[in-house]
């Protein structure tokens, strides 16, 4: 894990450790660096993360505070914890229909940016994901073998993202997300509990180690009554 990580993960357990509420505000950069004993750009770097998964916000000038407004049930597009993460006061669980180590597809190889398709193999997945013991989306995923070396049907039971970054202590850089709305096949629908043609909402994701190579393609279709979500806009970069 990278020294930033260690920090932004220090200062998500200091917020919830004093129950810090929105607006409240956190130590100045000089007393992150002095306290956790690493570099300014370390700090830095730490607060741009958290600013991106909504935790916090900057006053020029002033300092860092403690981001609101995020409401319960609502999914983050932008964490990269995945839903035990943004979904964390929810008891989240998943069935897997398939795990199989394949020859990429097509979509797989233009997604992953695999460059010998003939001698790499994914992991291709494929579950329900259950809200409280209520069906709320289907996924279909693809790993990348040769970077994720090994998965399991209990390891896809349970958080495939846990076990990256902390059982294989990869650090996930960032993730582009691709979304349209559309109607559910009759598969989908049977998973979901819903009709054929009821209205869904489709993702397609690509998630990238810090290094910038990506890991995992991603389709996933939403039930539409079980599901909303929010994309909280940040600035890029802290400036002091």
């Amino acid at each position: 894990m990278a020294k930033y990580e260690e920090v932004a993960g220090a200062l998500v357990r200091y917020i919830n450790e004093n129950a810090l509420n929105a607006d409240d505000k956190l130590p100045s950069i000089q007393e992150m660096v002095d306290y956790y004993q690493v570099s300014k750009n370390t700090v830095l770097s730490a607060l741009n993360d958290l600013e991106k998964q909504g935790l916090i916000y900057q006053v020029r000038g002033s300092g860092v505070y403690v981001r609101g407004n995020q409401r319960k049930g609502y999914i983050n597009l932008l964490n990269l914890g995945g839903f035990n993460s943004t979904l964390s006061q929810f008891k989240i669980d998943s069935k897997v229909l398939s795990l199989e180590l394949i020859a990429p597809t097509d979509e797989a190889v233009e997604n992953l940016k695999i460059d010998d398709p003939a001698k790499t193999k994914v992991y291709h997945v494929t579950r329900i994901r259950y809200i409280e013991g209520r069906p709320f989306c289907v996924e279909e995923s693809y790993f990348d073998k040769d970077i994720i070396p090994y998965l399991s049907e209990e390891i896809a039971s349970n958080s495939i993202f846990d076990y990256i970054t902390e059982d294989l202590e990869m650090p996930i850089g960032y993730g582009d997300h691709f979304l349209r709305v559309g109607k559910l096949k009759a598969e989908h629908a049977n998973h979901l509990n819903l009709s054929e043609g009821d209205p869904c909402l489709k993702t397609e994701s690509i998630f990238h180690l810090n290094n910038g190579k990506p890991f995992d393609y991603s389709k996933i279709t939403y039930h539409f009554e079980e599901t909303q979500f929010f994309i909280q806009g940040a600035s890029t970069q802290y400036r002091y």
